[in-house]
């Protein structure tokens, strides 16, 4: 049986990464104003230009029934099955979408990933590595579907700016963070976001900081797979995350940049790490 692993833009993995481990994307749409762009092809620094110069956030579209049907139709051509992963049902519409077109089928299996970004590419990632080893669709989709909260998914925020336009920051939270500095750490759980712990300091400092607090929440890990993915970020921020994965025994750490529909709505100087608990 050859299977199909799809994805929405939203897992934000480079075009390598992608190739490597056979996942097929659809993207989401990042509305500039009067313009449109794909999820995946429009890169942060221009969406933070846009916000800089028009002062007003982005919008995002999530993928409708008719993009998913021509989607799934295409990789039908070549597969027996598909194992779909999307956006976690709690943000977007996008599960919903991809679940009433696969319902007409009895071959696609969709998974609400109740995660993000690359949280969204560690489920895809294995499922993957299990079609590799010739598990049949089921087995992967269930495989998949217990894994799901187990994905340890969170960022650090240098600012609170794109929260506090897109109203998910309210203005005392906001002037408090940018008054006394402070660093919020937003945790998915659930398939929701929440604010975990909050840092105070300069943001390249805390790094590390953050990923040691993230990593000693959970009791093992899934060494096979970790990510440090981030909107924009120093040199010095980025390496300092994958020490400390590295330092934890992850065997592939894999540096990605968020895509637009992320970097939307967390601005820049935004990094998270990425991983499976055991």
């Amino acid at each position: 049986m050859k299977i199909a692993i799809s994805a929405e833009s939203t897992i934000d993995c480079p075009k390598a990464l992608l190739e490597e481990y056979g996942i097929k994307t659809v993207p989401f749409t990042v509305i500039l104003d009067d313009k449109e762009a794909l999820d995946g092809e429009i890169t942060p620094a221009e969406i933070f230009q846009f916000v800089k110069e028009k002062n007003i956030l982005p919008k995002t579209s999530a993928v409708n029934k008719f993009q998913f049907e021509t989607h799934f139709s295409e990789l039908l051509k070549d597969n027996d099955a598909i194992i779909h992963f999307s956006l976690s049902s709690d943000m977007s519409s996008a599960y919903q979408n991809a679940k009433e077109v696969a319902d007409k089928c009895s071959n696609i299996f969709v998974v609400d990933s109740r995660s993000l970004s690359t949280g969204i590419a560690l489920l895809a990632i294995k499922a993957s590595e299990l079609a590799k080893e010739g598990k049949t669709a089921e087995e992967i989709y269930e495989t998949c579907m217990a894994l799901r909260d187990k994905v340890s998914a969170s960022f650090i925020l240098d600012k609170l700016n794109y929260l506090y336009k897109g109203g998910r920051c309210n203005s005392l939270a906001y002037f408090g963070a940018s008054l006394f500095s402070i660093k919020p750490q937003i945790v998915v759980d659930g398939g929701k976001m929440r604010v975990g712990k909050k840092f105070v300091g300069k943001f390249d400092k805390l790094i590390g900081k953050y990923c040691q607090e993230t990593l000693s929440k959970a009791p093992a890990y899934d060494t096979s797979h970790a990510f440090v993915t981030y909107t924009t970020a120093t040199e010095e921020a980025v390496n300092t995350a994958k020490e400390s994965l590295e330092k934890a025994g992850f065997k592939n750490i894999h540096i990605t940049n968020a895509g637009g529909t992320i970097s939307s709505h967390c601005g820049p100087n935004t990094l998270g790490i990425l991983f499976i608990t055991a």
